[in-house]
């Protein structure tokens, strides 16, 4: 089995089945803004970001796609 990556203009996020949880790992989370404050984990790295969900967790579905977008916005602007 493979991980899922989605990409665009350079890696978005990363996801990773566990035994108690799903993390989904943004590369570039620490220069994306989050203003729904979905990231709880990986907060004290200098790059990287995570979002963990266990089971019964509610998915903040308008948050998560606000913050895709920014990651997307993010990946763009180190292009040009």
């Amino acid at each position: 089995m493979g991980t899922p990556v989605w990409s665009r203009s350079g890696i978005i996020c990363i996801a990773n089945a566990f035994k108690d949880k799903v993390k989904l790992t943004f590369v570039d989370g620490a220069s994306i803004a989050d203003p729904d404050k979905l990231f709880n984990n990986g907060l004290k790295g200098k790059k990287w970001r995570t979002i963990d969900y266990h089971k019964g967790d509610a998915i903040k579905e308008r948050g998560l796609k606000a913050l895709v977008r920014s990651a997307v916005a993010n990946n763009l602007a180190k292009k040009s």
